[in-house]
């Protein structure tokens, strides 16, 4: 136990050292890891549902610090979704085999396209799992330099052998026990040959939590603590305060993975605007049980600029595309002071109008999913979703103001967990709808107009950070 403490720490003495610009306190490092001037190929795995998308600031971060454009990618594997057993095949879902694999298949191509030989990987939640299961069982030991492992449920979101038996995320089930086995002559949980981080929340991670709330078992005990995500061999690092996606997609979370890889803090945490802003990305299509990662054909994009304060669109659509097969819908360019609205319109969905502040830089994934129009807001005039894919909204760590509402409707207190607040308006469409996010010295405001219900429109109001 004692040694433990000690262990834990020093890694905060580290992590504070590091906020602070200060990196001294990581020479240790520094003497294994790749210098800042070898740059090898960085390859980003999102979590269990989600897209590429989610990378957008992790990767502007990295580039803001020269590391080059082209040695960077975020993977969108296809079918997202765990299956519920993952040895029974799902519909729409994805077996923990066939996203190693899938990651496989993504390593290969960057190597070859960069010429590299090893690379690093970074992966948030079900993404680290797939870097494991690659790492251990597909042949990634010889191929990867660096693993980053953020809010990776590592020994489950419960660790029952009772329920559940078979699925990924169970601690007590047969995937994570295989992970987890001891290896090499100290019992590690990791893959020797590879140099690996784990970065976790201090009590804030919903999937780390001794309590079922956030897995739908309220009251009763998962068998999994809050360092749930740490594994044994690996740096584990904690970022107090953070929630389950934060854990991988804030800049602190950069900040930790930039010095695990070069030995050395970054120059900076802030994202540096480009003079000229290429988007594009895909129109994601939906699946038999949820999102998927393939692009929807036939899908119509217009992109207006936009009034920051106001919403108001400033003249024609600056830009107009129908998806093809691969569902992308750019490239067109823009300012980074220019705030925009995408409009989607695609068959038999709702109209989405996304609102988005100025994009400081190009991304190849700016990637929208359609949304659904529920019974509730059919009664409604005007149905807005105030929208953060890159963190959860949390009480009372954050101020988030709807409409001037405020918290935002749908926010619960305590661990944050909920990522979206939705707002039904009674009132005449056409309106400006302000909301409004601020944690610390994060702070982002985001306007749009209402659209009407009634002619089948939905509004998202989403943030960057």
């Amino acid at each position: 136990m004692n040694l433990h403490l000690t262990l834990v720490r020093r890694r905060r003495w580290i992590q504070a050292g590091l906020l602070l610009g200060t990196s001294a306190l990581l020479v240790g490092c520094a003497s294994v890891a790749p210098s800042v001037d070898s740059q090898p190929p960085v390859l980003f795995v999102h979590g269990n549902g989600d897209s590429a998308a989610l990378w957008t600031t992790t990767l502007w971060r990295f580039e803001s610090n020269s590391w080059p454009r082209q040695r960077l990618h975020a993977i969108d594997l296809p079918y997202p979704l765990a299956r519920d057993d993952d040895t029974r095949a799902q519909p729409g879902r994805s077996s923990a085999a066939e996203q190693a694999q899938a990651l496989a298949a993504e390593v290969d191509a960057l190597l070859a396209r960069t010429g590299a030989t090893r690379l690093v990987l970074v992966g948030n939640s079900r993404g680290g799992n797939a870097i494991r299961n690659y790492v251990q069982n597909f042949g990634g030991a010889a191929k990867v330099s660096h693993a980053v492992l953020g809010g990776t449920p590592s020994h489950g979101i419960q660790a029952n052998a009772a329920v559940a038996p078979n699925n990924e995320f169970n601690g007590a089930g047969p995937f994570l026990s295989a992970l987890n086995a001891p290896k090499g002559a100290n019992g590690d949980e990791v893959t020797p040959g590879v140099r690996w981080m784990t970065l976790r929340s201090d009590n804030y991670d919903k999937y780390a939590q001794p309590d079922g709330r956030w897995i739908g078992r309220p009251g009763q005990p998962t068998h999994v603590s809050f360092d749930g995500p740490a594994l044994r061999g690996a740096s584990n690092v904690v970022l107090p305060g953070r929630d389950h996606r934060e854990i991988s997609y804030h800049a602190e979370a950069f900040a930790q993975t930039w010095a695990f890889i070069t030995g050395q803090a970054p120059r900076s945490t802030k994202i540096q605007p480009e003079a000229q802003v290429t988007l594009d990305g895909m129109v994601g299509a939906p699946g038999p049980a949820g999102p998927t990662n393939f692009g929807l054909a036939g899908a119509q994009i217009e992109v207006y600029a936009v009034d920051a304060r106001s919403g108001a669109r400033q003249g024609a659509a600056r830009h107009r595309k129908t998806t093809g097969a691969d569902g992308r819908w750019g490239p067109m360019t823009t300012t980074p002071t220019q705030a925009l609205e995408f409009v989607i319109a695609a068959t038999g969905q709702p109209t989405l109008h996304v609102y988005r502040s100025p994009f400081p830089r190009s991304s190849k994934v700016v990637h929208f999913r359609p949304e659904r129009l529920n019974d509730a807001d059919k009664a409604a005039k005007s149905v807005l979703l105030f929208s953060r894919p890159r963190g959860y909204f949390g009480l009372p760590r954050d101020r988030i103001e709807f409409d001037g509402i405020i918290p935002a409707p749908g926010i619960p207190q305590g661990v944050p967990g909920v990522a979206v607040s939705r707002l039904r308006l009674n009132d005449a469409p056409g309106r400006a709808v302000t909301a409004s996010y601020q944690s610390g010295a994060i702070r982002e405001q985001l306007t749009g107009l209402s659209w009407p219900v009634q002619d089948n429109h939905i509004v998202v109001l989403e943030l960057h950070e």
